[in-house]
């Protein structure tokens, strides 16, 4: 299999009422982590769909990168809880 990339799939941006106190630019919840197959010629940029069919086009890319980290899942431990269990079985096989 070629490179995988990482991505984030983001909760939906709620639209509320911001106050003066609040911060701007906070991070939206990782939903959902997906795992992509890299664009060729490049081992940062994903290609168009998730491994599970989803489009990467609103996705976050990770930092993670498997690749560097061969006996480690590929995903990033501290979002175990939200791996597409999809792209985790495209992975396993």
């Amino acid at each position: 299999m070629s490179e995988i990339v990482v991505v984030y799939e983001l909760d939906k941006p709620v639209t509320t009422r911001v106050s003066p106190g609040t911060p701007r630019g906070e991070k939206r919840p990782v939903r959902r982590v997906h795992a992509a197959p890299g664009a060729p010629g490049t081992a940062a940029a994903t290609g168009p769909r998730t491994l599970c069919g989803k489009d990467t086009f609103a996705m976050e890319t990770a930092d993670w990168r498997p690749s560097e980290a061969p006996t480690a899942p590929w995903y990033p431990l501290e979002y175990a809880s939200v791996i597409c269990p999809d792209c985790d079985a495209v992975i396993e096989t």
